[in-house]
């Protein structure tokens, strides 16, 4: 014969069967091992969200460099809107982050040029399509020289490629060196 220990017979309803203590441990067990599943799915599901977000929405970057200065300047924080070149394509005058085509990295540019535009660099002055381009931008003064690779020579923007440059153009390394670069690369828009 087993004895059951019952605490307090009058919380014992009618034809209630009170459950021996191993049997109580197991329903525990069973609810912890319930709460864990639930808790792992809770976590796969908010690394899921904060990875589509950061991919294809939104991400906090930081400036590392001088070469947007005096728009962007090192150290600071701004968002990168991802998605908003899903819906439209890179504008001139957007500051954008690229993957760098001369080392891989992480570039913060402008858009100078779209696909299909022509860029001419003369007397330190920059010319899209003939025109020379207003830049309200930069500090005055400010020239932009190109170098001996596209030295006197008219640069095109094929089909999804961009000419970029930095707003500090005595200290960026830009499209004057690696030319236009594909649509690939622009990752997208700096809100600032």
């Amino acid at each position: 014969m087993v004895a059951i220990p019952m605490t307090n017979p009058e919380s014992v309803s009618p034809g209630e069967v009170l459950a021996p203590p191993a049997a109580k441990a197991g329903v525990r067990a069973g609810h912890l091992l319930k709460q864990l599943c639930q808790l792992l799915i809770l976590t796969a599901l908010a690394m899921g969200s904060y990875l589509v977000i950061s991919h294809f929405l939104v991400e906090s970057v930081r400036v590392v460099g001088i070469s947007m200065v005096p728009t962007l300047q090192d150290s600071q924080s701004f968002l990168l809107n991802r998605w908003i070149y899903y819906v439209r394509s890179p504008k001139r005058a957007d500051v954008v982050v690229i993957r760098d085509p001369s080392d891989n990295g992480f570039s913060v540019k402008r858009v100078i040029a779209t696909p299909g535009e022509s860029v001419f660099l003369k007397e330190g002055k920059v010319y899209v399509n003939g025109r020379q381009l207003d830049e309200p931008y930069l500090c005055a003064g400010t020239p932009t020289y190109t170098t001996f690779k596209f030295k006197d020579q008219l640069i095109l923007c094929g089909r999804n490629q961009y000419f970029l440059l930095g707003d500090n153009r005595m200290n960026s390394i830009d499209s004057r060196v690696y030319g236009p670069v594909p649509r690939a690369n622009v990752l997208g828009l700096i809100v600032h």
